[in-house]
């Protein structure tokens, strides 16, 4: 309700950790009085010197007016304990410990104090928006306004009703949220909500590569950030986060989800999780950390024997295109319908294994090799070896691709290329969340685009690769493993039918009214 919106002057934000003080910045710097509370007295005391110190800061580096950063600080009002008189307050948002007991308490113990006009919302970013507002005698006046951390760069905040929300607070507090400057997306109540739930996706399909020992992490994750533009890799990601905080999520998701296979977690996060490999908060997870720098292989390439090229056309254009990279590096390509006996095998599929492609083909197994033609091979090129390939083939194929000056990934051969698998798992699990209705196609993009800095909403992303191709990833890899997580959900697949972007709603039964 934009009215509502306007009107808002006061909000007082409960809890004055990172999170707590993080709102308080965005609502201040966006013209809103933020009274600050806190169990502990002396925490308010910090959080108003630590965010007016961040004013401060802004201001000398040119990005608010020495004005604005005054005025902002001066929005900032201590009052100590939680429940001094709410007389005046438009809005509470509690940014508690993410305890459901507690966070139930707090608000029995508010709604004895505020005035009926008074809203709440909780920040929890796991717990259920349902569960905590039960413990009110009005619970229609409770939402969710789930914030990321670092609250005033991440640009986006999930709106959650819970069953009994009040009908105008959603339109409320998205109104509210873009009167302040972020990005509202209405998201369910359900576990992970939204962003959380649309990142198993990425998450839990690199964790069945590792498992099947397709990549190492580090390898998945050069293929993430290259191939497939991502800011970082799934592990590193999870060694950020912390697997304290990443493994029960991957856990919670699934099990509220009653055991949906394509939200599936591993039993690689669970034994690192138990051994205190948390990440960068223990200086070793996935990767080790030497005074907070993250460790890396160095990428080599092999010394071998020259040896001509010969590329199976398993897509269109893939002998062309791959033909005048490899030319650019002076490798000797055969044009030759067949592979001279020398010759070192090609094929680039991109929902298939390459031993598959041999094989059909009629193609000597022990010389042929797979590349990924995700991307158009202009970034990372990734290199599949299967079991049968002879080791002296493998490195002069190797040398031949890395002589193009591009660096190259060596994996497993596998029934789907690793970037193709990553992004079919993130549009696969997008896509079963339009499905259930749970979120619109433009929510979940836009949650995504700026809760988990993808550079595309993964419905956008499969329409941009296509549905198509998309689904014939998802059926290969089901029809070759036998895994219900490769599913396609029906959204994708009546779409991929259609030729209907997975972007459109699509025509529903309300229409026909």
């Amino acid at each position: 309700m934009a009215d509502w919106a306007e009107r808002v002057q006061v909000i007082r934000v409960i809890g004055t950790g990172a999170m707590g003080r993080g709102i308080a910045q965005w609502a201040a710097a966006g013209g809103v009085t933020v009274e600050l509370a806190d169990a502990r007295p002396e925490a308010v005391a910090g959080a108003v010197e630590q965010v007016g110190a961040m004013f401060a800061r802004l201001a000398a580096k040119g990005r608010m007016k020495p004005d604005e950063a005054d005025a902002a600080r001066a929005r900032l009002r201590p009052v100590g304990d939680p429940l001094t008189p709410l007389a005046g307050c438009d809005l509470v948002v509690e940014a508690v410990r993410e305890d459901l007991a507690v966070k139930r308490e707090l608000f029995a113990e508010l709604e004895k104090y505020a005035p009926e006009e008074t809203v709440f919302a909780t920040n929890t970013s796991s717990l259920s928006v349902t569960a905590i507002g039960a413990a009110l005698v009005d619970p229609s006046r409770l939402a969710g306004l789930h914030f990321f951390n670092p609250v005033p760069l991440m640009k986006v905040v999930e709106v959650v009703p819970g069953a009994r929300t009040a009908g105008w607070i959603p339109d409320g507090f998205a109104s509210l949220v873009r009167r302040l400057g972020h990005t509202p997306v209405i998201a369910p109540d359900t576990p992970g909500f939204l962003v959380n739930h649309a990142g198993r996706g990425l998450a839990t399909e690199a964790l069945q590569i590792l498992a099947e020992a397709v990549a190492e992490p580090v390898d998945v994750d050069r293929i993430a950030r290259d191939v497939l533009g991502l800011k970082m890799g799934p592990f590193e990601l999870m060694d950020l986060t912390g697997l304290d905080v990443s493994h029960p999520v991957l856990e919670t998701i699934w099990t509220g989800f009653h055991g949906e296979p394509r939200l599936r977690p591993s039993r690689i996060t669970r034994q690192r999780y138990e051994a205190g490999l948390l990440g960068r908060k223990t200086c070793e997870g996935f990767y080790r950390y030497t005074d907070g720098v993250q460790e890396e292989p160095p990428e080599t390439a092999p010394d071998a024997a020259p040896r001509p090229v010969w590329i199976h056309d398993t897509t269109p254009g893939t002998r062309e295109k791959l033909g005048a990279l490899l030319g650019t590096a002076d490798i000797a390509v055969e044009t030759g319908e067949t592979p001279s006996a020398e010759a070192v095998i090609l094929v680039a599929p991109d929902d298939r294994a390459a031993l598959d492609v041999a094989l059909e083909a009629g193609l000597p197994p022990e010389r042929t090799l797979g590349v990924d033609p995700f991307g158009g091979f202009f970034t990372r090129l990734t290199l599949a070896v299967h079991p049968g390939v002879d080791p002296a083939a493998g490195r002069a194929a190797r040398a031949a691709l890395a002589a193009t000056g591009r660096p190259v990934t060596v994996v497993r051969d596998a029934p789907a290329p690793v970037a193709a698998r990553l992004l079919a798992s993130i549009v696969n699990v997008a896509a079963e969340i339009a499905a259930q209705r749970l979120a619109t196609p433009a929510d979940i993009d836009a949650a995504v685009r700026l809760g988990l800095g993808y550079p595309r909403g993964p419905l956008e992303w499969g329409d941009a690769e296509g549905a198509q191709r998309i689904h014939a990833v998802l059926t290969g890899l089901l029809t070759r493993t036998g895994d219900p997580r490769y599913r396609p959900s029906r959204w994708l697949t009546e779409r991929a039918a259609l030729n209907l972007p997975l972007t459109d709603p699509g025509t529903a039964p309300s229409d026909l009214d």
